[in-house]
This record gives C-alpha cells, structure tokens and sequence, in this order.
C-alpha cells in the first residue's frame, strides 16, 4: 500500500504526535484487542481516514508506535571494559523485552505487513551495539562482532520471549555470553 511521504515537522508530524499519545492512552487503559482506529481517531481529534491513508491499518499504527516507544532515550551503560558493556545492554536489553509490555511492542512491531517497524527496532539494536563497538577501539580492545551477539544472544532471546517457552533470566543470558568468543566475556 502507498503511504504518504511523512514531513519533519510541521501539521504532519502534530497528526503523528496526537495519533501516538491517542494510542497510548488507549492502550493504557484497554485491552489491545478492543481498540479500533476510529477509537484512536476520535481521541487524536483527527479522522479515520487519516489514520488509513497514514499507517494503512491499526496493525501498522500498533508497529509504528511500539517502534517509536522501543527507541532508546539514551546510550548503552559504560562499565569500563567492553565485556561489561555487552553483558549490561544484554541484561537490560532482556529485562526490558520480557516484561508485559516490552512482549506487547515485540508482537505489534512483527505484526506489520511491510517489516518498516521491525527494521527501525533492529537498527536500535545494531546503533547501542556500535557505541560499545566505538568504545572498545577507542579502549583498544577487541572488536565487537555485532552480528555474532545478534545472532548467539539477542536472536534466542527474542524467540524465547516471543513463544514464552521459558523465563529470560539474568543467568540465561549470562549463558549466551559465556559461550561467545573470550574477547566478549568477563573475564572469569
């Protein structure tokens, strides 16, 4: 579906503004599954068609907004060393992601047809990942290999949160950094 080109600023980006704080109003106070566009058009104060012209569906509005809610406010904590970089963004990183609603924006953000969502999330994730790979040459210290981290920590991460079948705890994921290459672990 063709979407309209998306202006900074200006009467577009006040549309998205109100449509975003709509949507989380409503889903504040509502079940996911009991909210309609027209309900978040009505308390955006803009019309249905605006939301259907600008996101296409609620699937790709709910991706849009939980995108935007996964955006990172600030850069990944610093301990020192980069091994402790990574075991600190994989832990919050894990905590966040398991909570209820951190499971509800990972759902909404896959939902969307078009994938757009997804890619901005998994860019966050690439961006923290290369501030800590910026501070690990800037320490001298080994390359980060971002793609071995997605795909050995974050990736059994996602799947577990998204089927539920088992806890993401602290020690899980400490599991999946003790089994990377020994330039990204504590030492012992």
């Amino acid at each position: 579906m063709a979407r309209e080109l998306v202006r900074q600023g200006g009467r577009s980006a006040r549309i998205q503004k109100e449509v975003h704080a709509a949507t989380h109003a409503l889903l504040a106070r509502l079940d996911r599954s009991a909210i309609t566009v027209p309900m978040i058009a009505e308390q955006a104060g803009v019309t249905p068609s605006t939301i259907y012209r600008r996101w296409g569906d609620l699937g790709s509005l709910l991706a849009d907004v939980a995108s935007e809610t996964l955006r990172p406010v600030s850069d990944p904590d610093d301990t020192g060393s980069t091994a402790g970089d990574i075991e600190a963004f994989v832990l919050q990183y894990a905590e966040e992601m398991s909570s209820k609603v951190g499971r509800n924006l990972l759902r909404d953000v896959l939902s969307e047809a078009e994938d757009t969502a997804a890619a901005k999330c998994c860019r966050y994730t690439y961006d923290h990942l290369d501030t800590i790979a910026a501070r690990a040459s800037a320490r001298g210290e080994a390359a980060v290999q971002q793609d071995l981290i997605i795909d050995r920590v974050i990736a059994p991460i996602c799947y577990h949160i998204l089927f539920g079948d088992r806890e993401i705890t602290a020690d899980y994921c400490r599991d999946l950094l003790a089994a990377l290459p020994a330039t990204h672990r504590r030492p012992a």
